[in-house]
C-alpha cells in the first residue's frame, strides 16, 4: 500500500486512532464477503480500507451460519448465485485451502429421499447440478447409501451424493482473510459504523464513527444493512429482508457420529434442516427460515427449535436434545424480489458498487464474489496494476490441541505461555489467546477471542475459562478488567470488585 500523500492530507484523531482521510477503495462490512474482497484487491497497487461497525470482524451473518462449502447442485443455474457457488467451491479447492491456514474438509453431502416419490426430485437436482458444472454427482441407493452414512433413517431409499461439498471454520476463514489483507497493505478499522455518505462525483466522503474518509470507489458489503448504506447515496432499487435461522450445536462427545453433510429433499422455500459435522468435530443441526423485521433479532424460539429438531430427526432419527451445548440463531440478508445476489456497479451513482443479498450459498460463493468484484473495479478504474510484493499465504497462530505431544513440548519450551491451559474443554492455551489479541486484526473482546481460538466454545461454554480470558484480555490491552467487553458496546462483564460494592453499601447504611 502506498503511504505517500500530498501536504493537504488531514488526519483525524478519534478514539486514539489515526485515520487517513483518503483511500482508493473503501469497503463497508467486515464479514467474509468484505474480507474476501479486501484480500483479493490487496494484490494490486491500491490503497484499500475496510470499515466495520462492530468491535470485531465476522460478527453478523458470517458468524452464525451452517459453515458449508456448498457444491452447487441446489443453486438455481439461471441465477448469479448458482454460477458463483460452483466457481467459489472450485476456488476453495484449487487455491484458498492451500494459501490460508484455515480448517477446511471435503466431507461430501447427501440429499436424502425418504420415499420413492422423491427420487424424481433427486434426479431434477442432479440435472441442475450438472448444468451448474458440479463434478462427480451421483444418485446412490441400497448398501452404498448406508456405507456413506450409517446413521441415516431406515426410511432412506436414495440420495444425491456430492463429494465436492465441504465444511469450513467461518471465523478462522474471515480472520485469516482480514489478516492476510492487512499484511499486504490494506487497513481494517473496527467500531467505524457508517453514518452518512456524501457524493462528490469523482469521490465519496464516507462519514464513520471514527472520522470521515474520502474514497474513489465505495464497495457496499454491509450484509443486513446493505440497503440502508445504499439509501445513503440515493439507491433504493432493493430491500434486505432479514431471514432468521435457528440451530442446535452438540458436544464433541456425541454417541452419534455423522460423517457427511445431510440434507433432506428441499422444498420451494428451504433446503430443509441440515445435519452436519463441524471442522472441530461437533454436530450442528439447522436452520429453519423465518422472515423477521428487526435486523438485530437473533432470539431463538421454542417453536423454531422444535422445528429444527423434528426436521433433523427425519434424516438422523437417533438425534435428541441430549448432548446439546448451545442454541443460537443467525440472520441472512435476503432480497425477496429476486432471491439472488446483487453484485453490480451502480449506474445511478458512479463509483458505488453494491454487493448485497449475500445469503446462502454466500459463504461458498465468497471467493468468486470477490473475483467478480475485482473485475468490476478494474472496469471502474480503467485497469489495475499488480503488486509484485503481494503474498497470498497466511499462517495463523499455533493450534495446541491439534499438535502431537512432541510438538506441544517443543512449543512450551519456546514459550511457557503455551504450557498454561486456559480452556479445558478445548485445550486452549494462554499463548494462543495472546497471539489472537496481537494479530494484525486482533481480538479485542471475549467473543472475538472465542471465535479465533475457541475458549468458551466447548461443553461448559465458558463457565471455567471466561474469567481467565477477561484477565488476559485486560492485561494484554492494558485496560481495567471492568472495561473488557463480551462483544459490542455496553457488554462489559464486570462492574466493580465485590468488596468495593459491599463497602459502598456499608458506607451508605452509616
Amino acid at each position: 500500500m502506498s503511504t505517500s500523500w500530498s501536504l493537504d492530507v488531514v488526519f483525524n484523531i478519534i478514539g486514539g486512532i489515526f485515520l487517513k482521510d483518503k483511500t482508493d477503495i473503501l469497503i463497508i462490512g467486515g464479514g467474509v464477503t468484505g474480507c474476501f474482497i479486501a484480500r483479493e484487491l490487496a494484490q494490486y497497487k491500491l490503497n484499500i480500507t475496510l470499515v466495520e461497525k462492530e468491535p470485531d470482524i465476522c460478527t453478523g451473518t458470517s458468524k452464525a451460519n451452517t459453515a458449508l462449502l456448498h457444491a452447487g447442485f441446489n443453486a438455481d443455474c439461471n441465477k448469479l448465485k448458482g454460477r458463483l457457488n460452483v466457481r467459489g467451491n472450485e476456488l476453495y479447492r484449487e487455491r484458498i485451502q492451500h494459501e490460508l491456514d484455515v480448517p477446511m474438509e471435503w466431507v461430501g453431502a447427501l440429499v436424502v429421499a425418504e420415499n420413492e416419490d422423491d427420487i424424481p426430485k433427486l434426479e431434477a437436482i442432479l440435472k441442475n447440478g450438472q448444468e451448474n458444472g458440479v463434478p462427480d454427482l451421483e444418485i446412490v441407493t441400497g448398501a452404498r447409501l448406508f456405507e456413506l452414512e450409517p446413521n441415516l433413517s431406515d426410511d432412506a431409499v436414495a440420495a444425491l451424493f456430492a463429494p465436492t461439498a465441504g465444511i469450513v471454520n467461518p471465523f478462522e476463514l474471515t480472520v485469516g482473510l482480514a489478516n492476510n489483507a492487512v499484511r499486504n497493505g490494506a487497513e481494517v478499522i473496527l467500531e467505524a459504523g457508517v453514518e452518512d455518505i456524501e457524493d462528490y462525483g469523482d469521490y465519496k466522503t464516507v462519514k464513520t464513527a471514527k472520522g470521515a474518509i474520502d474514497a474513489k470507489l465505495v464497495i457496499n458489503a454491509a450484509g443486513l444493512y446493505a440497503d440502508k448504506i445504499a439509501n445513503m447515496v440515493g439507491i433504493d432499487n432493493f430491500e434486505i429482508t432479514p431471514r432468521r435461522g435457528e440451530y442446535y450445536l452438540y458436544d464433541k462427545r456425541m454417541e452419534i457420529d455423522v460423517q457427511r453433510t445431510i440434507f433432506p429433499v428441499p422444498t420451494k422455500v428451504s433446503k430443509g434442516i441440515v445435519v452436519t459435522p463441524t471442522d472441530e468435530g461437533n454436530l450442528l443441526i439447522g436452520p429453519n427460515a423465518q422472515e423477521i423485521e428487526d435486523v438485530k433479532d437473533k432470539a431463538t424460539t421454542r417453536e423454531g427449535l422444535d422445528e429444527v429438531m423434528n426436521g433433523a430427526k427425519k434424516t438422523i432419527p437417533d438425534l435428541s436434545k441430549k448432548g446439546v451445548i448451545k442454541e443460537f440463531a443467525g440472520l441472512r440478508p435476503a432480497i425477496k424480489e429476486t432471491e439472488d445476489f446483487l453484485i453490480e456497479a451502480s449506474k445511478k451513482v458512479p463509483g458505488f458498487i453494491n454487493v448485497a443479498g449475500i445469503q446462502s450459498p454466500g459463504l461458498a460463493s465468497s471467493p468468486a464474489i470477490a473475483e467478480m468484484v475485482v473485475e468490476i473495479v478494474k472496469e471502474e478504474l480503467g485497469g489495475l496494476t499488480s503488486d509484485p510484493q503481494f503474498n497470498p499465504n497466511y499462517q495463523g497462530p499455533p493450534k495446541f490441541r491439534h499438535m502431537n505431544h512432541q510438538k506441544q513440548a517443543q512449543l512450551v519450551e519456546e514459550d511457557r505461555d503455551y504450557g498454561q491451559i486456559i480452556c479445558r474443554c478445548e485445550s486452549v492455551t494462554k499463548g494462543e489467546i495472546i497471539d489472537a489479541i496481537h494479530e494484525p486484526v486482533g481480538a479485542k473482546t471475549v467473543n472475538a477471542i472465542k471465535r479465533r481460538v475457541r475458549p468458551g466454545a466447548g461443553r461448559c461454554q465458558g463457565g471455567f475459562c471466561e474469567p481467565k480470558v477477561v484477565e488476559i484480555l485486560a492485561e494484554e490491552l492494558d485496560i481495567p478488567k471492568t472495561e473488557a467487553k463480551l462483544e459490542s458496546e455496553n457488554s462489559q462483564l464486570l462492574v466493580e470488585k465485590t468488596k468495593e460494592s459491599l463497602l459502598k453499601e456499608v458506607e451508605a447504611d452509616e
